[in-house]
Order: C-alpha cells, then sequence, then structure tokens
C-alpha cells in the first residue's frame, strides 16, 4: 500500500473532483480531466514529424533510400509502397549512401510467370486503391526457414530463434487465475459501453466510463483471488500497489490465448481491447500503472538465468518430439515416449539453475516447444497435406481426364466465380494460396508477437469506424504488416511465379486491425482440417460393401469421389466469392481466405456432403 506521505492515484488530477475515489462514486457526470480537450475519444491526434533517421511513413523503421522527388527519407518496404503506380513511379531515390535505384515494377501489377512465359494481369479494382499495401521487391528482414530440424540432428540456431515468440506453458497455479479472468471477461460489458459514437459525450466522460469499467474488473478480480487484500483496495482505492498482480493475471490470459487459438473466443477481443484502451496516457495516469506485461516466453525465462545453450543441445529435437500414433505399433510409441522422458530429464537436470531456474521451470520450457509442435502438426500440416492432394490428383498443365474431372479452370460468373482462369493457372493460383498459408501459420507465433506490439501501441492510435460491419477499431499495424511482407516475398521466391494480387489489407474497412487480421488466419485449420479427415476416412468407408455400392454407384469409383470433392474445393474455394461487394473480393490475399469461407459455407449443397456425414464430419466450427 502507498505510504501516506507519497501520492496515490487520487492526487494526480487538479483536485478532488478528479481523484480516483470520485470516479468510482455515483456522482461522476461532472468529472472532467483538467487537461482534456473538447473533441470525441475518436478523433486522430495531431500528426507527429518522425524521429530523425527513420522512415518518414512508417515512424518505426531506419531510413534507408530518400526519394530525391519528394525529398523524404523511406525504408526500402514503405519506399516501394509509396511509389508504385502513378507519377511516383518515375521517381528516383538514392540509398543514404549510394547511388540512385529506380523504384523497382510494383508485384501487384504484372507478374511475369516463369513456367508459362505469360503475364499474369491482377484486377483493376485492386491496383487502382490507394490504401493497399504491396510486397517489398527489396531485401526482407531475416525470418527462421520453414524447415525444422529433424530427430537427432544439429538444431542449429533453430529453436534459439523460435523460441523467442514461444509463450511458457500455464502452471496450475496461474490456470486458476486464468479461469478467473475468463470469467471476469464473460460477464464484462465493456467493448458494449465503449465502442460507440457516444453522441454528446466529450472525450474526458468517455475516459471517466473506461475508468470505472477496468476499476471494477481489477477490484473483482483482486477481491476474488484474496478476500483481505481486496478488503483493502476498496479502502484505499489504490490499485498502483497491486499492479503486479494485475499485469500478471492479463499476462497469462493473452499467453494462454496464444497457445490455444481456439479458447477464449469471445473474450480474448475484450482483453486486448481493454488493454488497448489502458495504454492512453489519460488512463495511466488516472489508474497509476499499466496494465500491460510482456508475455513470458520460452526464450526470455532461460535467457534470464543463462541457460540457453539448451535450445542448442542436439538432445532437445528427442525431448519436444511429438509422438503420432497412426499406423504404429504400441512397442514403438512406448519406446518413443520413454526415449522422450528420458531426454526431458537429462536436459532439466543439465542446465537447471537452482533455486533460480529449477529443473521444473525447464520441464515446463520444454513441454512449450511440444506444444508449439502440436501446434504446427494441427494448423501447418493440414496446408502440406492439401498440397499434396492437388499434386497427387491434378497436373500443373494438362487436364488428363477425358471428361474434364480434373479441370480446375473457372470463368467469372459460373458457380459464383469472380475470376477467370484456365487449368494451368488456377492450379498456381491455389498452390500459391496454400503456400502463403502454410507460411503465415508456421510464423503464427511471431506474427501474434507482432500483432500484439501493434495493438498495444503507445504510438499508434485507433479511430472508431463504421467499416460495413458495424464499428470497429481501425487501427495500422506497421510491423504485423510488415512481416507479413516478409512471409509473402518468401512464399513468391519459392514458387517462382505469382497469379493474381499481392495486395495485403491492413488497416482498413477489410482488416480493420490486427486483431481482425490475426483471428482470421488463426482459423484455417478449421477449413482444412475437417476436409483433410474425411478424405482420410474415404478408404475404410470403401472398404464396407453396402458404402462401396454406393460409390461406385454415384461416383463411379473411389478416385472419381476424391476428384469430385477435390476438383470442387480447388475450384470454387479459391474463385474470388464471398465479399460482400464487388470490389471487396477477387484474387487479394485476404480475398483467398474469404473464398474458402464462403465455399465452407454452401458445404450443405453439395452432392458429396452425405460422404462428409459419414465420415464424421460435423461442421467446420467444431472438434475433430
Amino acid at each position: 500500500m502507498a505510504s501516506s506521505g507519497s501520492p496515490g492515484p487520487e492526487s494526480r488530477g487538479n483536485g478532488p473532483s478528479f481523484s480516483l475515489e470520485n470516479i468510482l462514486g455515483d456522482d461522476h457526470d461532472k468529472v472532467e480531466h483538467p487537461d482534456a480537450k473538447a473533441e470525441g475519444w475518436d478523433e486522430e491526434d495531431v500528426e507527429r514529424e518522425a524521429a530523425h533517421g527513420y522512415c518518414v511513413e512508417c515512424e518505426d523503421q531506419p531510413a534507408e533510400v530518400r526519394c530525391e522527388n519528394c525529398a523524404d527519407d523511406y525504408c526500402e518496404v514503405c519506399f516501394a509502397a509509396q511509389h508504385r503506380k502513378g507519377s511516383r513511379k518515375s521517381h528516383t531515390a538514392k540509398p543514404l549512401g549510394g547511388e540512385k535505384v529506380q523504384p523497382g515494377p510494383s508485384q501487384n501489377g504484372t507478374v511475369h510467370d516463369k513456367q508459362s512465359g505469360q503475364d499474369v494481369e491482377m484486377e483493376d479494382d485492386e491496383a487502382d486503391s490507394d490504401d493497399e499495401a504491396i510486397p517489398p521487391p527489396t531485401p526482407i528482414p531475416d525470418i527462421a526457414l520453414s524447415s525444422q530440424p529433424t530427430l537427432g540432428t544439429d538444431p542449429g540456431e533453430w529453436f534459439v530463434e523460435r523460441s523467442k515468440y514461444i509463450p511458457l506453458r500455464l502452471t496450475l497455479s496461474e490456470r486458476k487465475f486464468l479461469r478467473l479472468l475468463d470469467a471476469a471477461m464473460q460477464v464484462s460489458e465493456y467493448t458494449d459501453k465503449i465502442d460507440n459514437l457516444g453522441f454528446g459525450l466529450s472525450k474526458a466522460k468517455r475516459i471517466v466510463h473506461q475508468i470505472r469499467e477496468l476499476c471494477a474488473i481489477l477490484s473483482g478480480l483482486v477481491l476474488a483471488a484474496d478476500y483481505k487484500q481486496g478488503q483493502e483496495l476498496f479502502t484505499d482505492r489504490d490499485f498502483a500497489s497491486n499492479s503486479e498482480f494485475y499485469q500478471k493475471v492479463f499476462e497469462l490470459g493473452r499467453r494462454h490465448k496464444i497457445m490455444n487459438p481456439d479458447k477464449m473466443r469471445t473474450t480474448y477481443g475484450k482483453l486486448i481491447y481493454l488493454l488497448q484502451d489502458s495504454q492512453s496516457p489519460e488512463v495511466r495516469d488516472m489508474l497509476g500503472f499499466t496494465c500491460v506485461a510482456p508475455i513470458k516466453s520460452v526464450h526470455g525465462i532461460l535467457d534470464e538465468h543463462g541457460s540457453l545453450d539448451l535450445l542448442r543441445d542436439p538432445l532437445i529435437t528427442v525431448a519436444t518430439q511429438e509422438i503420432n500414433a497412426d499406423k504404429r505399433s504400441r512397442r514403438e510409441i512406448q519406446r518413443d515416449i520413454k526415449a522422450k522422458e528420458r531426454a526431458i530429464e537429462t536436459l532439466s537436470a543439465k542446465y537447471s539453475r537452482e533455486p533460480e531456474l529449477s529443473q521444473e521451470i525447464v520441464r515446463q520450457a520444454l513441454y512449450s516447444i511440444g506444444d508449439n509442435h502440436a501446434f504446427l502438426r494441427t494448423n501447418r500440416d493440414p496446408c502440406d497435406r492439401m498440397i499434396g492432394y492437388l499434386r497427387q490428383y491434378f497436373h500443373p498443365t494438362q487436364v488428363r481426364d477425358k471428361k474434364s474431372a480434373d479441370s480446375l479452370a473457372i470463368r467469372s460468373g459460373r458457380g459464383g466465380a469472380r475470376l477467370s482462369h484456365d487449368h494451368a493457372r488456377q492450379y498456381s493460383y491455389v498452390m500459391q494460396s496454400l503456400t502463403l498459408w502454410r507460411e503465415i501459420l508456421h510464423d503464427m507465433f511471431h506474427l501474434w508477437s507482432l500483432a500484439e506490439q501493434d495493438l498495444l501501441s503507445e504510438t499508434v492510435s485507433y479511430r472508431l469506424r463504421d467499416t460495413g460491419q458495424g464499428l470497429n477499431r481501425v487501427q495500422a499495424a506497421p510491423k504485423t504488416s510488415r512481416m507479413m511482407h516478409a512471409i509473402l516475398n518468401r512464399a513468391q521466391k519459392s514458387l517462382g511465379s505469382w497469379v493474381g494480387s499481392s495486395v495485403i489489407h491492413m488497416g482498413d474497412h477489410n482488416v480493420p486491425n490486427a486483431l481482425m487480421f490475426i483471428d482470421k488466419y488463426s482459423q484455417i485449420y478449421r477449413i482444412l482440417l475437417p476436409i483433410c479427415n474425411t478424405l482420410t476416412q474415404l478408404p475404410t468407408l470403401y472398404n464396407t460393401p453396402a458404402l462401396r455400392a454406393y460409390i461406385d454407384a454415384e461416383y463411379g469409383s473411389l478416385d472419381a469421389l476424391y476428384l469430385d470433392i477435390l476438383g470442387d474445393f480447388f475450384r470454387h474455394a479459391f474463385d474470388g466469392s464471398g465479399a460482400d461487394n464487388f470490389y471487396d473480393a477477387g484474387s487479394c490475399i485476404d480475398g483467398r481466405l474469404t473464398s474458402a469461407w464462403n465455399w465452407c459455407a454452401s458445404i450443405e449443397k453439395k452432392r458429396y456432403f452425405h460422404v462428409f456425414l459419414l465420415s464424421g464430419f460435423n461442421g467446420f466450427d467444431g472438434e475433430w
């Protein structure tokens, strides 16, 4: 508790009318922040000049080139984005310390297809949008390779780099606080009260509403966790002395969500928006502390105690392996389990630093890396399996079936398609989309970390806007966007060609902020995993005489059924459909996922839907 002689949160205002006690009281209508202005909460801050040596556009990356026509300094990504079309295309730039360069051809315009020798044109409506970002045709930030070390090999720096973004698994005591936090957020109406236009209310009064909501949640958490401590809190109104507790509870909720994207689906959004508002200087001034603490990561806990060599030990691949039971004998499974347990015990004894870094914490770190492997198997591996099906049943350039059953060609206006592709182009389009999804999911923990940094930034504010799907917080996400451009560039280089648009929507009406982006791409496995499970079950179903007769009579053969399902998915889950209007659909990066969800919504109308039901399918939002 704060001493009587030290200034508490009550004294931060100018006079008794702005004390925390009055804010929590009943008569709060006349409470005004002494420095508050009359504008609304969603007004943008006054533009500030970029710090010297930093990009004038994103303001968070070192400047690398100077545009001689604009007389501004840019990082390479922003220079390419701002000079991709119009009169700016002819601008010349000089690297800060190098020779003049011309802005390279935009990858959003025409991309040369090395396989066919044709130029692939993107849609005009996407090319002309000033709000769209483009992938950088310039050097990309270093990203860990998608391939991971195999069992028993030297891991090098792979685990060191990846563990920076792997959250530490929650302990039993932390899970008790997690349930408390989740219950508190379930009953909270925070976003309903805050995310409205609130005509007639000044900015100061909106801040009062936020503080009242924050204090109600924080006070309830403390009271439920420790009755005596909660009584002291209600008596003295001193939140700052309990700041570590609040930061810990909110941090473990964020950490749990990253490790388990399918959990806290209704409460995480409220939590992250609450923390986003708590980063406001006015709110922090009234609270007397910040609610945000860094996420505990595997790398952070090991680095703190000088045990990073654990992540370079060849035995770590055995200690963190995921043991798969498919088509394996019990003897083989038990052998792998014992080998994994021995490796964990060996590493925990070797790299523990008692009493600061106990063996239990080392085990926790190893289990957390194992959780990351489980995440990759569930989320990333279905992309690999679908790529395998594409290569197995379809030729990259030719239609081999006499009845064109293996043709992937689509035409705008037919079957709801918005794109027109021949077989070869659609094959490439599907392949690049699945490859891009795989790369995104491989680096999802890294992207999630950057997304939270963007959302909880003290310098990047949001605006409450009607995006056509209700009021949303529209906020730029420079760090997440830059990482996405890097991943896109990696996918493009691996394929050697690119069909369609390379636009990544971020901070606009399509994807208002980084939270919406993360939520969108963390759902990919909900689309692909049920399809993969159904396709895996088909041979088992075909072995049943009655079902064999049904499949042969309805589809001709088992392979024909595979072609029917896969062909329809690869054609119409990637046909540019699904948006609210003509201009928001198409071949942009986010539009590909929108088309896939649109295909899922029409699964009940497919002629093969009965086969899905026979395989145990219960929807794209269920448990598998």
